[in-house]
């Protein structure tokens, strides 16, 4: 491919949040490493623009005498996007934001998330609908997981969300993609980013996802959890790249019976 075609194809495959475009469609999270050190190194490691941070687990200024988040992974080097782990509750979620863009100067970009129990993780979509009304009026860019529900999905986006992130299994379990065909539907009736949160536990899970038409994946566990943090962060790049590309290239249609890859039809015997 010559530079003027790389060119457009990279501008027509721009990946763009709230008006800003990035590089990697990989988004990955700040906790759950060994230390500070090793979360540096692994999310130097994924190619990672932005990132998400727990805003109730993670000092960002709120206690000066514990090490803090921005010093290692500095905001002028990432898109830091404040999450609301932990809420179970509407008003919780919008604390949390609120306090978010209170220690970062400003900052509207969220990702909100409001769950249902302790046991499952699953999102309390009704409190997370809430939640999102009075953030959207409220003037901040809400990125919102939610449950891979394909009308809830529509729904929040024309409330005003700026990207959808569906699970594809209950957060930290691993299981990978469970429903791939409403998540496919999601994806082909957006008008707004779709991101896979949630469910991821390996390199295929990621490219499977990439390969559904998904704009890009937020995960954490499955990074932070490996054995090798720093190289699964690597094989995660490669994964959601090589997905990205045979989304693009368009794959073979699946058939019952065989195609032979060098017909006899026109040759000479």
């Amino acid at each position: 491919m010559s530079s003027t075609a790389k060119s457009l194809s990279d501008k027509l495959d721009s990946f763009v949040i709230d008006g800003v475009s990035y590089t990697s469609r990989l988004l990955v999270g700040t906790g759950k490493y060994q230390d500070l050190n090793q979360a540096r190194q692994a999310i130097e490691a994924s190619g990672a623009e932005i990132i998400t941070m727990a805003v109730r687990r993670t000092n960002i200024g709120q206690n000066p005498d514990e090490p803090n988040l921005l010093e290692v992974l500095p905001p002028d080097r990432y898109t830091y996007l404040p999450n609301t782990a932990g809420c179970y509750s509407a008003e919780d979620a919008v604390r949390t934001c609120r306090l978010a863009r209170e220690l970062l100067d400003g900052h509207n970009l969220v990702k909100l998330e409001v769950l249902g129990d302790e046991k499952t993780l699953f999102p309390d979509v009704i409190q997370t609908m809430k939640a999102a009304e009075i953030l959207i009026r409220e003037g901040f860019r809400v990125m919102v997981y939610t449950n891979d529900d394909p009308i809830i999905a529509r729904q929040l986006e024309e409330m005003g969300c700026v990207a959808v992130m569906p699970l594809a299994a209950p957060i930290g379990s691993g299981l990978g993609i469970r429903n791939p065909y409403n998540i496919r539907t999601i994806v082909e009736n957006a008008s707004v980013p779709i991101l896979v949160d949630a469910g991821v536990g390996t390199a295929s899970d990621a490219a499977i996802a990439m390969e559904l038409g998904c704009d890009g994946l937020l995960m954490q566990t499955a990074i932070a959890g490996a054995q090798d943090p720093v190289l699964m962060a690597s094989a995660m790049k490669k994964a959601i790249e090589a997905g990205r590309e045979a989304w693009l290239a368009g794959r073979i249609p699946r058939k019952q019976y065989a195609t032979a890859s060098s017909p006899i039809d026109g040759t000479f015997f």
